[in-house]
């Protein structure tokens, strides 16, 4: 392997890595999010929206690593952030659980428009990108919904 095809796949991580970040912070903000909401509104929010982040989150940790132990690259752990002080209020959380949701699939879309998943990565990784894609892609649009109907 060539110098600057493990740099390339050490960017291509990289790049994942910022969705991955992100997601965690939609992760931090729903869960302080549920702490402050009612008791329905929490259920219906963990059901439309956590879910879905956990499940993306987790995809795409499995991506990263699976693609770094292929390559026998330096893998990482990922945490969450803290979400803030509860006192911004539960709108506040599930906003900035949206803006995170976006800057997740803006830098999936940037990944994926890189080129990089296919002069470097391998047809798992490509898959699992388009899968994580997918997930996050749908959030969107629950998490706006979510945010429009808080409240009402």
């Amino acid at each position: 392997m060539t110098y600057v095809t493990a740099e390339a796949r050490q960017q291509l991580l990289d790049d994942l890595a910022i969705a991955i970040e992100e997601l965690a912070t939609a992760l931090a903000v729903l869960g302080a999010a549920y702490e402050l909401l009612d008791e329905n509104t929490a259920d219906r929010m963990e059901a439309e929206l956590f879910r879905g982040v956990q499940t993306a989150y987790g995809r795409a940790q499995r991506t990263h690593s699976s693609f770094a132990a292929r390559y026998s690259l330096q893998g990482r752990t990922f945490t969450q952030p803290s979400p803030g002080l509860p006192s911004q209020g539960a709108r506040a959380f599930l906003e900035r659980a949206g803006e995170a949701i976006d800057e997740a699939d803006n830098a999936l879309v940037e990944l994926q428009d890189s080129m990089l998943p296919v002069e470097v990565g391998d047809r798992e990784l490509r898959s699992d990108l388009a899968e994580v894609r997918t997930l996050v892609e749908a959030l969107q649009g629950r998490a706006r919904g979510f945010v429009r109907l808080f409240g009402r």
